[in-house]
């Protein structure tokens, strides 16, 4: 039987054809999918309890410096921003979080007021162990702010006159709460002083500020004294305002 060297060539051409064809769509599949793997990866697929066990083998990203990060004006600590205050600064303490403070002394006339709407977005921590929280021997003020104690004291007065309105100082309820007081005020006056000059004196004045816990609301072991003392009761804390002073 004799083949037509036509036909034959045609089927050759045919095939030839049909495998360029196959190559070419070959090549067309692999590269789209390249393309689609690149741009969906199977880790996509995972869900986050998987991503989290994944992560938590890996190494935390390095922290930069405090150099970096620090802008004028702008502190890593509370400790850090009362030793480069100037006398007459308010100290503005960001809202959110909690801020640890021990035994702090400010010695220069400064304002440290709380960043957030309420007292509470604001809090001071002072940690066992430590004498007090904040330790004031200047003329100073405190606003929106809580400050949390858990043994001694949340402020310690030694000189000046230090005014606390609108904040929560709270003392931690433990069998030893004996041992703490939101307040505590060791000034002595050294002389009498005229009642015209009374207002610069040291003293400790207290408005609208809610304590709790602690053996008393506040401490006195100088001259100072207790005055003008007025409480209102809200329907879940006592607000308190008055004034230790010399009489």
């Amino acid at each position: 039987m004799e083949l037509d060297p036509h036909m034959v060539q045609n089927q050759s051409d045919t095939s030839l054809m049909e495998e360029g064809n196959w190559k070419r769509c070959s090549r067309k599949r692999a590269s789209s999918s390249s393309s689609s793997s690149s741009s969906c990866s199977p880790i996509n697929n995972l869900d986050d309890g998987c991503l989290m066990h994944i992560f938590s083998f890996l190494p935390p990203i390095p922290d930069r410096s405090v150099k970096e990060l620090s802008e004028p004006g702008v502190f890593p600590s509370i400790e850090t921003a009362v030793a480069a205050s100037r006398p007459g600064d308010t100290i503005l303490i960001a809202a959110g979080g909690v801020h640890c403070v021990s035994n702090i002394q400010i010695k220069k006339p400064i304002c440290l007021v709380g960043a957030g709407e309420l007292p509470d977005d604001t809090t001071l921590i002072c940690s066992r162990g430590a004498d007090s929280a904040l330790e004031f021997l200047s003329t100073c003020k405190l606003a929106n702010l809580t400050v949390k104690a858990e043994l001694g004291c949340c402020l310690l007065h030694r000189k000046g006159r230090l005014t606390i309105d609108g904040c929560i100082l709270q003392c931690e309820t433990n069998p030893l709460d004996y041992l703490s007081c939101p307040i505590v005020s060791t000034a002595n006056s050294t002389e009498v002083l005229p009642l015209q000059e009374k207002s610069n004196g040291d003293g400790v004045f207290v408005s609208q500020t809610r304590i709790e816990g602690g053996a008393k609301a506040v401490l006195t072991s100088g001259d100072l004294s207790l005055q003008r003392v007025r409480v209102i009761y809200a329907r879940t804390s006592l607000l308190f305002w008055f004034d230790v002073e010399q009489m």
